[in-house]
């Protein structure tokens, strides 16, 4: 097992990782189960057995990650966010990134671009030489470096241009019957809501399905998501809605697709640390109650679990330095004391890793109160949103071309 080269286009007919759930224990401690579960979720030639999707977040959605999800329950596992242009002129870095796990049949991967040219360009190498089975493109970065370029959740401001990247995307990639997507928020901040618009625009261009992510620009990951939004959205447009945002357990997983009307859920930050939360959404959209419950041995399990995988991707010196920033998550709310943390902090061998975890206390049960709770970074809404020089005056943009970075690690 290890990193796998492109050299022909997988099988795309369904997501189906549900046989290998390994990895904890599942205690039916509280009632996750719809009254009518919601069925799969397709986006064009492509089938989720279960409607959730990993959201691709920046050294975090490597292929070890998405293979340690995909361990724990069906779903559909994007790539971290790759930029066009990057990927266009060969760069090096971009291309690394799009490393897949030998058993990742199904090729998810976002694509951040600002540029029709580049972007359709970008999605026509993703399925010719990558195999991918499914594009999503990142119109949602709340990050002031991305946004004061025109790119990101800034973006759809610009109505025209929004179309124009859409369309050549969905050009590209149509040959290959390879589905577009599309992620954004609900605008750049309450006075400036675009995500009604943007969603007309990806049904008119030829999306499967546009995500949104329930904040504004300006709330970056502050504040509550706004699950109203998500339901105006599915009222507004007959392709099918992804709703992103708050969903720390299965229940609000239900709970969205309930009161939102989605036809299915992204999910962020609530699996970090947790990757068994996919085993729980899966079990919850079957109809079954169950919650993992797991105790501190078995969370020790997934742990190495993931330090395994990501040494087999990409060496033991760095996998192991790539698991240090997993660490504090998967720990949360557990007694292990700084000392420990520390040192785990500092991890550079699976041996090293092996000796600490066995130190901590199997037997410790999962911190309840944890439940719930937001993980991840959230900081604090902001006052302005950092955009470029008169970028509110135009809400075409037509004939803007902004210029794109090669290279950019980030996600909305």
């Amino acid at each position: 097992m290890g990193e796998t080269e492109p050299t022909q286009r997988p099988h795309r007919v369904r997501v189906n990782f549900g046989a290998d759930r390994g990895g904890g224990d599942n205690r039916p401690v509280t009632s996750t189960a719809a009254t009518s579960p919601a069925p799969g979720l397709s986006l064009g030639s492509v089938h989720v057995d279960t409607p959730v999707v990993l959201a691709p977040m920046a050294g975090i959605t490597n292929a070890a990650y998405r293979r340690l999800c995909a361990e724990q329950g069906a779903g559909l596992y994007v790539c971290e966010m790759i930029t066009s242009r990057g990927l266009v002129e060969g760069d090096q870095h971009t291309r690394d990134m799009l490393v897949f796990d030998e058993l990742e049949t199904v090729r998810s991967v976002q694509l951040y671009g600002t540029d029709p040219i580049y972007v359709g360009k970008a999605a026509e190498i993703l399925c010719a030489e990558y195999g991918v089975a499914h594009i999503d493109l990142n119109f949602g970065c709340p990050v002031p470096k991305v946004t004061r370029k025109g790119g990101g959740g800034a973006l759809p401001w610009k109505r025209g241009l929004l179309g124009q990247i859409l369309e050549a995307a969905v050009a590209a990639a149509t040959p290959y019957d390879v589905p577009v997507t599309m992620k954004t928020r609900k605008g750049i901040d309450e006075d400036h809501l675009t995500y009604l618009d943007a969603g007309r625009i990806a049904q008119e261009s030829g999306c499967a399905a546009i995500a949104l992510h329930g904040r504004t620009v300006a709330q970056a990951y502050s504040g509550e998501a706004d699950w109203d939004a998500i339901a105006r959205l599915v009222d507004h447009v007959d392709i099918p809605v992804l709703g992103n945002g708050d969903i720390w357990e299965a229940a609000d997983a239900l709970r969205m697709v309930e009161q939102t009307g989605a036809a299915g859920v992204v999910v962020g930050r609530g699996c970090l640390g947790r990757p068994w939360l996919f085993r729980d959404l899966a079990a919850a959209f079957a109809g079954e109650q169950v919650a993992t419950l797991p105790t501190l041995g078995e969370v020790t399990g997934m742990m190495r679990r993931h330090a395994e995988l990501l040494c087999q991707h990409m060496g033991e010196e760095r996998g192991c330095k790539e698991f240090r920033k997993h660490v504090s998550w998967y720990l949360k709310g557990f007694a292990a004391g700084g000392e420990m943390r520390r040192s785990l902090g500092l991890v550079d061998s699976l041996a090293a890793l092996d000796a600490l975890l066995a130190e901590l206390d199997p037997t410790e049960p999962f911190p309840v109160q944890e439940l719930g709770t937001p993980r991840g970074r959230q900081g604090s809404p902001r006052n302005r949103v950092v955009l470029p020089e008169g970028w509110l005056e135009d809400a075409d943009g037509s004939s803007c071309r902004l210029q794109e970075d090669a290279v950019e690690i980030t996600g909305g």
